[in-house]
């Protein structure tokens, strides 16, 4: 775990966790970083505390030892938000601290008690409530309902104008030596763009109409310091990951980066075939193309990828008059994030019957996606030359059609 002095009386404790399933489902290939913050006053408060991975309490509270402070001596726990990965080590902290006080929203407090027992003293805070913890610190408590959970709030520092955000602002990835945005590299940028989209549309998507209010309240806040449970803390530029949320919230409404990802599967290779020429077109037209065969590709992977793309082709043949099963799975976890509003092709083989783009519809239908297909293309078998110039004049159009998607 790493200590790390943020501002004047403010700590940052960070680990790198990996060979983990984020939520027990999303495959995390670069790990995630566990961020926990202190603020010092004349009282002390730990916001979001985090133990090892492993569920040893004893790690967070070596480090509180290291920094001369005896977890018996805090005050408050500030709880932004009652997942596990943020709240877990209560339950065994109020063993070693009787007398601190948890300050969370309503609905967070319902949770604490059902998770963790009430034998703790909890403070419930609204919107603008303010705890002064003296030498200058002084926080205040901005609920944000639905940023991933119901419980969720924003806690701001006044003094060094610091927002500590929790989920909110987060990324993927874990950390090397560089811990603020001004000392990445080049390609710990490009990095933590990618984890960072990867981040939002496997955990936030669902709830981007709230994540733009919070955006919104946070732009309310003089802030110098984004401080986030996962990911980089930005000091130097906190408005570019601010900018950055407003793009993906803007991805996850059906715009995106200048490429085309083909959402693929196929049984014998008549699809695939296909699937193969779309892709020739489309490196022709200097298009930058995303090959997701499913079901090979990790549900993590598959989802950030869709969800950055300003157009989708989705290839796939029928399979006992529905369609090819990985594809419709897909599709389902895509339409579950509500990622709405792509521009998008379909094309698929079929043998005796069709009935794969009907499935499609339906997906689309009942999930409320609101994708606009510039056209769906069954063909009977391997694709004649007629399939494969209707495909190609369905490319044309669909090119044409993100032009206007590109953010």
């Amino acid at each position: 775990m790493k200590k790390i002095e943020l501002a004047d009386g403010v700590y940052m404790l960070s680990m790198n966790v990996e060979n983990i399933l984020f939520e027990g489902m999303w495959d995390l290939a670069n790990g995630v970083t566990l961020n926990s913050y202190i603020v010092k006053g004349d009282k002390t408060a730990v916001i979001d505390g985090v133990i090892g991975w492993d569920g040893i309490p004893e790690t967070l509270y070596k480090n509180f030892e290291e920094m001369n402070l005896n977890p018996k001596e805090i005050d408050y726990l500030i709880v932004n938000h009652m997942e596990p990965d943020h709240s877990g080590w209560i339950e065994n902290f109020k063993k070693v601290n009787d007398h601190l006080t948890i300050i969370c929203t309503d609905k967070a407090a319902k949770l604490i008690n059902s998770f963790y027992g009430n034998e703790v003293e909890i403070r419930v805070v609204k919107e603008g409530d303010t705890l002064d913890l003296g030498k200058g610190k002084k926080l205040s408590f901005h609920p944000s309902p639905n940023v991933h959970w119901p419980d969720t709030m924003l806690t701001y520092e006044s003094g060094t104008k610091t927002l500590f955000s929790c989920d909110m602002y987060g990324a993927f990835g874990k950390i090397g030596e560089h811990y603020f945005d001004d000392e990445l590299t080049p390609e710990e940028v490009e990095f933590f763009e990618k984890e960072g989209i990867r981040y939002f549309s496997n955990v936030m998507g669902t709830f981007t109409p709230m994540v733009k209010k919070a955006i919104e309240k946070t732009k309310e806040l003089d802030i110098n310091i984004i401080a986030p449970g996962h990911g980089p803390v930005y000091r130097k530029n906190p408005q570019k990951i601010i900018d950055d949320y407003l793009r993906f919230c803007k991805y996850a409404e059906g715009y995106g980066k200048k490429e085309i990802s083909i959402l693929w599967g196929s049984m014998y290779g008549m699809t695939e075939k296909a699937v193969n020429y779309a892709e020739k077109i489309l490196e022709r037209e200097g298009i930058k193309v995303n090959k997701l065969k499913m079901p090979l590709e990790t549900e993590s992977e598959m989802l950030a990828t869709v969800f950055q793309s300003a157009g989708i082709i989705v290839a796939a043949p029928t399979y006992e008059y529905k369609l090819f099963p990985p594809v419709a799975a897909a599709m389902e976890e895509i339409g579950r994030k509500k990622v709405a509003g792509k521009s998008a092709l379909y094309f698929g083989s079929f043998g005796w019957s069709g009935g794969a783009e009907k499935e499609l519809n339906e997906i689309v239908d009942r999930n409320r996606m609101k994708w606009d297909f510039v056209d769906t293309i069954e063909f009977e078998g391997s694709p004649k030359t007629e399939d494969l110039n209707r495909i190609e004049e369905g490319i044309s159009k669909l090119i044409k059609q993100i032009e206007a998607k590109i953010s």
